[in-house]
């Protein structure tokens, strides 16, 4: 039984790092690529009026988040109680990650020019609002198969080949990807340039579709208690009904508190780009073209600490328990956000979103841990959907909306190189973010108080 198991071997880790990694690289594509993507070349280059007259580029950015997390809860509910009547994880993973690729590569197909060759368009508006809503429609499209081999089967395969004994550690792995995942893709985008749109999404595509057919050789299913008792209907309500939410009430404290947490994030995040290219003239080429061999030196070091002091946290969370650390993770992720919001320069935008990121990064591992520790055995795969509406749904729903509206009171205007009038979010939107955080706490200390222990 994986619960029994204290250690995990190196095949196991192996495929969670492969799987975990590449799908983190996709989904970083998406969450900070697709936005800019959107914003720098489809809506980039069109005229004043067509811009006047279509989906305003923030409201476009804040809808594609949000059907984006509907998406993925929707298909994360359908497919891990698929995965769960089938006691297998294996094959869903590995085709959705290979068709996780190809609709990733088809991306870079996407332009104006394609739209009004496609459908006969000459109207500048229509062009610039049919293209918006393809963009959205494929960003759909690449979700379900996303949501369907990493939210459903992937995510629920790792609970399977756990235990509470190492969860945390793992967690801590997986934290951390994300941040490996960013580098590497924004490493990738520099040459986005030269390239160009089409290129970069077909090479990120085409890796990730590759992880999918290693899997095919490397992945091995864990062990699926499942009840085929229950009707696979019944299964996709169950986490919804009271009695199982009453059976359960550590498990939705803690869904609560990273649902707080996720929020508080998704406030800033749909934005953070555009803000800091056009509010604090970041420039990623600018940052490439400065890279000396001193300073990738650094970096690296510093890579490997931000390694070391992850994995270490994750096996002090398992040794001593995860109630110790979250009330000091949210102030940290609230002073940081604060302290972001005062930023004048990208600089040290940097150095005060470093605590910031920790207490986020801390957050992750302790509660997503605890989400896995007191999951109902046989029923992993029917509550990734559950995990998902507060992992993704609300946080991707509400915390952009929240970050349209703040950045809307408080967006800075100039006049980009076309000489078309546009506007970019503001500092305020980090504010707004902490006055979000500082919410964990509520279930934070009710779970503290009932403990963590499953």
């Amino acid at each position: 039984m994986a619960e029994q198991k204290a250690k995990l071997g190196g095949r196991i880790w192996f495929n969670i790092l492969i799987f975990g990694l590449m799908g983190q690289v996709a989904w970083s594509v998406e969450n900070m690529f697709f936005n800019t993507f959107l914003y720098n070349s489809i809506y980039s280059g069109a005229s004043q009026s067509a811009v006047n007259g279509s989906i305003d580029v923030m409201s476009a950015i804040s809808a594609m988040v949000a059907f984006s997390a509907a998406t993925a809860v929707i298909t994360t509910f359908l497919i891990g109680t698929w995965s769960d009547k089938a006691g297998k994880r294996k094959r869903f993973i590995c085709i959705f990650y290979i068709l996780w690729g190809i609709v990733t590569a088809s991306f870079g197909a996407i332009s104006r020019e394609n739209t009004a060759a496609l459908f006969g368009l000459s109207d500048e508006t229509k062009i610039l609002t049919a293209t918006v809503c393809i963009v959205i429609t494929m960003d759909c499209v690449m979700t379900f198969m996303g949501s369907a081999g990493n939210d459903a089967a992937f995510n629920a395969w790792v609970t399977d080949v756990t235990s509470t004994k190492n969860r945390a550690t793992v967690e801590s792995i997986l934290s951390f990807l994300p941040i490996v995942a960013s580098v590497a893709v924004m490493g990738l985008a520099g040459a986005v340039g030269s390239i160009g749109y089409h290129l970069f999404f077909i090479v990120l595509g085409a890796v990730v579709a590759l992880c999918g057919i290693i899997g095919m050789f490397t992945l091995k299913d864990g062990t699926i208690q499942a009840q085929p008792s229950d009707s696979y209907w019944q299964d996709l309500i169950y986490g919804f009904r009271p009695s199982v939410v009453r059976e359960n009430k550590k498990l939705y404290l803690a869904l609560t508190a990273v649902c707080i947490s996720s929020t508080a994030f998704q406030v800033f995040f749909p934005y953070i780009f555009i803000y800091l290219g056009n509010v604090l003239n970041f420039s990623l080429d600018s940052l490439m073209a400065s890279l000396t061999p001193t300073i990738i030196a650094v970096a690296v070091v510093v890579l490997v600490l931000v390694v070391v002091l992850l994995v270490s946290m994750g096996k002090l969370m398992d040794k001593f328990g995860k109630e110790k650390f979250v009330i000091f993770a949210t102030l940290l992720y609230f002073a940081g956000l604060l302290a972001a919001g005062f930023a004048k320069t990208a600089v040290t935008f940097l150095i005060c979103a470093l605590p910031a990121m920790a207490g986020w990064g801390l957050i992750s591992i302790g509660m997503n841990a605890s989400v896995r520790d007191f999951m109902p055995q046989g029923k992993v795969g029917a509550f990734q959907g559950i995990r998902m509406i507060f992992f993704v749904l609300i946080p991707m729903v509400v915390g952009p909306v929240i970050g349209n509206l703040v950045c809307r009171i408080s967006s800075v205007t100039y006049t980009n190189e076309y000489g078309v009038v546009t506007s970019a979010p503001g500092s305020v939107m980090f504010f707004a973010s902490a006055a979000v955080a500082i919410f964990i706490l509520i279930p934070a200390l009710i779970l503290k108080k009932k403990g963590f222990k499953a």
